[in-house]
């Protein structure tokens, strides 16, 4: 029987992006490579079009690592593009610090496996146990890559612009299960055959589908899925939950089959040595929501594939994860906790339970012979964050990691941001990049000269804008992204040397995320679930939509009377536009999943938005602390047309804005010869 207990859910005061599991995806081609790590390699790379217009091509080249935007090559573009490079800056929310590291079964002898290791994740042992298969984000996109278990040896398996992540070798060696978003923009479970470098879509679904796990025999793959399922949002949030239940489904793409009931979570399937029993963990939607913060009860259970007999290991308030079969009727598995009990644990057949290893290790796997473990071993969950370059799929826009609510002066010379504060998180033990206590940064447009603009100790500054004129700033302080209290949310001026600070708006509402009108005369901002316009030289406030549905995130066009907002009011949150005197309202989004967070760019001609539309890229309970893994970062004109994805990984993106940047690189076809045009080509 399953018992599954979870924790109150905290209500929080402001709509933050938001997430959808199931995608109506549009077809998109992608280019595959293969290379040895060290060796040079030029990437095609599509970028998603308008559907009625051709992708435009691109290169990525790659140098021991770095992966930078190429101009060699040819370049065809089948609808014109921004006339100038287009950079864009966004927030990736508490992605954690993390490599994989090996130790003996007892936990000693402790190491990194990888060396020069970055953000690695996803280790997974073969059936020789000679190699460990693994996922390195190098240059802001995964691939996976195979090492000797003594850290010799490094392979580079996948090389796609696309998101590829969680491989497994099949018993023989010879083929890599591996979760890709390749041809549709999904996660789906893929194949690789290592001998021809053929791929194969083995789920060939629009849903989410994780975690391959091949029978001993090799016959049949485990893995988990959300098909099927339509959970809803946490309770009193926003956040859309996950359901999943494992399947199988037989190598050649065959017989798949539920193996889990068809409500709940069931997650991260490991098949018996005898191939009969594939283990799971369990729990309900808003546990494994709740999971990321340990304060979820899941149980480890199995299923006898044939006869569907169901078996339940463990019984306890906890937050258990990741369970693998050991010999001698032995299960390991992952508790999530900041206390001396937290890591990895070995339940025995008696019920006593071991921690082998302590702290923040994720997703361990076990060598055939159960002499060593690999696993993902956490240091800090999120990181600082200043104009770091991150690899782009698409030629025509630069990406660049920062702090959230980034907003240039409207000279192009300064940025604002908001600078997250420090935590100490009591699930792991470790700092944390927090919402409370943030403050008002500026630095210049190059990265240099940061300093604080305003800081209040217990509140939290978000989303500094310059005025047109450049000679004041508006903000938003108090309490956002968190529990309802005190202090208020309230909207500030200040000037830009950070004197004169005061409130205009503080009537204990829920104020913010102030944008200003062309002229510099008036604000729209959210108060409560609407939207409204301040008068500043009156402090007059008319409102601009109603509260019936939550309205949020405004943003004045710098050209024009269009508002630009994310709302509820057709169900999931989509984008906007209305004028100012509330008049012509109208939908630029219609897909499943929330599209928030949106900014304008290139004088209004481009909008920079997150959204949730291709779904979830992982098993919602396996992630630390990051509340929407499925925010990824699009941009598309300002009619809602010739849409782009910039982003694709497993993370929570969010919180975009752009600015022009230099020229477009055209190519003369043929010659590989770079230059300079003032127009994208036609």
């Amino acid at each position: 029987m399953r018992m599954v207990m979870t924790k109150t859910v905290l209500a929080c005061v402001f709509i933050a992006v938001g997430i959808s599991i199931t995608i109506a995806a549009q077809s998109r081609p992608r280019a595959q490579g293969l290379r040895q790590v060290g060796q040079r390699a030029t990437t095609p790379v599509l970028s998603e079009g308008h559907p009625s217009t051709k992708p435009v091509l691109s290169t990525v080249r790659s140098f021991d690592g770095l992966r930078t935007n190429g101009v060699e090559g040819l370049r065809m573009t089948g609808v014109e593009g921004p006339s100038v490079k287009l950079r864009v800056l966004f927030n990736r929310y508490q992605a954690p610090v993390m490599t994989v590291f090996i130790a003996d079964a007892d936990g000693n002898n402790e190491r990194p496996l990888v060396p020069n290791h970055g953000l690695d994740y996803s280790p997974s042992y073969s059936a020789d146990g000679h190699w460990v298969v693994f996922t390195a984000e190098r240059d802001g996109q995964a691939d996976i890559y195979r090492i000797h278990t003594d850290g010799t040896g490094l392979q580079q398996l996948t090389d796609d612009p696309a998101f590829d992540d969680q491989g497994a070798l099949s018993p023989d060696g010879k083929t890599l299960a591996f979760v890709s978003t390749r041809s549709g923009g999904t996660a789906n479970i893929w194949l690789m055959d290592l001998s021809s470098k053929r791929y194969t879509n083995l789920t060939q679904h629009p849903s989410g589908n994780f975690r391959p796990s091949w029978s001993p025999d090799g016959g049949w793959i485990a893995f988990t899925s959300d098909r099927d399922s339509q959970p809803g949002s946490n309770p009193g949030m926003w956040e859309h939950l996950q359901s999943t239940g494992v399947y199988v489904i037989k190598a050649d793409g065959k017989d798949m089959r539920r193996l889990t009931r068809n409500d709940g979570v069931a997650g991260s399937p490991s098949w018996s040595a005898d191939g009969q029993k594939v283990l799971f963990y369990e729990t309900d939607e808003v546990g494994a929501y709740l999971a990321k913060s340990g304060q979820s009860r899941t149980e480890i259970g199995s299923i006898d594939v044939m006869t569907g007999e169901r078996k339940q290991y463990t019984a306890s308030n906890e937050t258990k994860l990741s369970p693998r079969w050991l010999s001698d009727g032995r299960i390991s598995y992952i508790k999530r906790a900041g206390d001396d009990t937290g890591g990895l644990r070995i339940w025995q057949p008696n019920r006593r339970v071991d921690t082998v290893i302590r702290g923040a290790v994720r997703n361990a796997s076990w060598s055939p012979d159960g002499k060593s473990v690999v696993y993902e071993r956490i240091s800090r969950l999120g990181s600082t964050e200043h104009l770091v370059p991150t690899f782009s799929p698409d030629a025509e826009f630069e990406l660049f990691l920062n702090e959230p609510f980034a907003f240039f002066s409207p000279d192009g010379t300064k940025l604002l941001y908001s600078q997250y504060g420090l935590g100490k998180s009591a699930t792991t033990g470790l700092e944390f990049s927090s919402t409370q206590n943030t403050s008002i940064e500026v630095m210049t447009a190059s990265g240099t000269d940061k300093h604080t603009l305003f800081h209040r100790e217990g509140f939290s500054a978000f989303s500094g804008v310059w005025s047109p004129a450049g000679d004041e700033i508006a903000l938003s302080v108090g309490r956002y992204f968190r529990a309802a209290g005190l202090p208020p949310a309230q909207i500030g001026l200040i000037e830009p040397d950070g004197s004169n600070f005061r409130l205009i708006v503080d009537d204990g509402m829920n104020n913010g995320f102030a944008s200003w009108s062309p002229d510099g005369t008036r604000l729209v901002f959210k108060r409560g679930r609407q939207l409204v316009i301040m008068s500043l030289a009156d402090r007059k406030i008319t409102p601009l939509t109603d509260d019936a549905h939550y309205n949020n995130f405004p943003q004045w066009s710098p050209t024009s009377d269009l508002i630009l907002f994310t709302s509820d009011r057709d169900g999931d949150f989509e984008l906007y536009t209305i004028r100012q005197d509330g008049t012509q309202l109208r939908r630029l989004t219609n897909v499943r999943g929330n599209d928030a967070h949106a900014a304008w760019c290139s004088a209004g001609d481009w909008i920079v938005f997150s959204s949730a539309r291709r779904g979830f890229k992982d098993e919602m309970a396996l992630y630390d602390a990051v509340p929407q893994p499925y925010g990824e970062i699009f941009a598309m004109r300002a009619d809602g047309s010739d849409l782009r994805q910039l982003t694709d990984n497993k993370w929570e993106d969010s919180s975009a804005a752009c600015r022009p940047e230099r020229p477009v690189v055209s190519t003369v076809i043929g010659t590989g010869t770079p230059g300079y045009s003032d127009q994208a080509e036609n």
